[in-house]
């Protein structure tokens, strides 16, 4: 079965850059404090990640 891509595109930066937005969009949202700041820490630890591996290809190219 195919995997579902919420973000259709091949650069992680860009991800990255989504994910930062969704985890700003999270502190905003209409839910609890522990529910909004559970959402901010998953997306700020995906753009994280997203970024490192960013890096990770620039240095091996």
């Amino acid at each position: 079965m195919a995997k579902l891509c919420l973000f259709p595109t091949r650069n992680p930066s860009a991800r990255a850059a989504a994910h930062r937005a969704m985890a700003r969009a999270a502190l905003f949202a209409d839910s609890s404090a522990a529910v909004r700041l559970k959402r901010f820490n998953h997306h700020t630890e995906k753009a994280r990640r997203l970024e490192a591996a960013a890096r990770g290809q620039e240095a091996a190219q």
